[in-house]
């Protein structure tokens, strides 16, 4: 059976002479359809570079990523772009909107530029579904922090993607706003039937999920991803 997700021997390094830093070694991970996966470790562990491979956003130096049975590797970049754009929906902890647009441009517009020809229909009904229907018209400024990162994910989930990744998506937001947040996230995967991986340092959202993994110095710590998994709720 085709895995939503499989990396094979991902390496990379970031920087530049002696400023390089090996981030990513020899990393091996398949993830199944509809599963969800916390991603976890010590800040520099490499998790948040591990999202961004698996989404599209990095390239690996060495090893294959596939998605959905894709292997993103022989993709070009405008390639890779409208692949990303079909499959893959992607939540920042600080939200990434776009200051000048409103709320259902924000939706809308990467909609548009896929060629979606119903894009605002489908931010409307997107930006309804997370509860946002009245605020249409209302920009970045004028929302809270919980009433931005849900836009955000209207904006991830309008293309209807199979994956959908998040990094530290409750990490710019209170207690209870963060809650209310992730509720919505697991809701609209398990509605959705899509698979998550979600980079997190709260042990309760990690222990929502179906698995999870810790990395440790740019390597998956196996002994401790199985402790966790087995301590899950």
């Amino acid at each position: 059976m085709v895995k939503a997700i499989e990396l094979e021997n991902v390496d990379l390094s970031l920087g530049r002479g002696a400023a390089r830093v090996h981030i990513l070694k020899g990393v091996s991970l398949a993830v199944d359809r509809g599963e969800a996966v916390g991603l976890v470790g010590p800040s520099g562990s490499g998790k948040s570079t591990l999202l961004m491979v698996m989404a599209g956003l990095e390239r690996p130096d060495a090893g294959a990523v596939r998605i959905e049975g894709q292997e993103l590797g022989p993709l070009d970049e405008d390639a890779l772009a409208r692949f990303r754009g079909r499959r893959v929906g992607i939540v920042f902890q600080s939200f990434h909107l776009l200051p000048t647009m409103t709320a259902l441009e924000n939706v809308a517009v990467p909609l548009e530029l896929a060629g979606q020809a119903d894009a605002f229909a489908r931010a409307r009904a997107e930006l309804d579904q997370v509860g946002l229907g009245h605020r249409l018209s209302h920009y970045p400024a004028e929302l809270s922090g919980g009433e931005q990162q849900r836009v955000a994910l209207a904006r991830a989930l309008a293309p209807d993607p199979a994956i959908l990744v998040a990094d530290e998506p409750t990490g710019n937001l209170d207690e209870d706003t963060g809650a209310s947040i992730v509720d919505l996230l697991f809701r609209m995967k398990t509605e959705r039937g899509a698979t998550l991986v979600l980079v997190t340092h709260d042990p309760g959202l990690a222990r929502r999920c179906d698995r999870t993994v810790a990395l440790r110095s740019g390597v998956i710590d196996q002994a401790r991803s199985d402790e966790l998994t087995r301590g899950r709720a």
